[in-house]
């Protein structure tokens, strides 16, 4: 029974796929939700991710209910929002704002959340909030004009991935590592094995 189980993944993300896949687990389906990711007025970055995470998971949801081969899925989502303060950050498509963002976590803490999601096969939603504080070194202009060359910074919150050239910038992280990657893996594991979805049957493959 527990191989018939089907994961959907509401999400595109490479990093999300390669960090369940660490843990064993391989979505049966990638829905990314195109959604308006565009925070409310004065909204916390907490409350952001938390929102965000949710409504993926319900428009991949709302998205499979004309297919009954999907309709016993378990649905996960997650979003990444990364702040200074209350300001939140963007996920960048322009040099210009990219270079704010590194200009702005230059030298200081900042914190990302990661708003986890998952919707049961019975229609269960469960939610799961992980904050992980970072601290980049003073990142001088060669450093700053050397990564937006790079092009990693390019639609990841904050305008940086930890796993590649800026994990280089991290001088101290108190925290889940894998939330700042984009899934809190301890967090997300829990999440799936406490609501029924067996994560040990590939593990026994090797």
């Amino acid at each position: 029974m527990a191989l018939t189980q089907k994961l959907i993944l509401a999400s595109g993300s490479p990093r999300r796929v390669e960090l369940l896949a660490q843990a064993g687990i391989e979505p049966a389906r990638l829905m990314p939700m195109d959604l308006d990711e565009t925070p409310k007025r004065a909204e916390h970055p907490r409350s952001l991710a938390w929102r965000l995470c949710a409504e993926k998971a319900r428009a991949a949801q709302a998205a499979i209910k004309g297919e009954p081969a999907w309709n016993d899925s378990y649905i996960l989502a997650a979003d990444t929002v990364v702040a200074v303060g209350r300001r939140i950050l963007p996920k960048p498509d322009l040099v210009s704002e990219a270079s704010s963002a590194l200009h702005l976590l230059s030298g200081r803490s900042h914190r990302v959340y990661t708003g986890v999601c998952l919707i049961t096969p019975d229609g269960k939603l469960r939610q799961k909030i992980v904050d992980t504080k970072v601290r980049f070194k003073r990142l001088s202009g060669a450093d700053i004009e050397s990564y937006l060359a790079s092009g990693q910074w390019r639609g990841k919150a904050g305008a940086y991935g930890i796993q590649g050239i800026a994990g280089s910038f991290v001088v101290k992280l108190v925290g889940s590592y894998t939330n700042v990657v984009g899934l809190p893996l301890y967090e997300t594991v829990n999440l799936l094995g406490g609501e029924g979805y067996n994560i040990h049957d590939s593990w026994l493959e090797g």
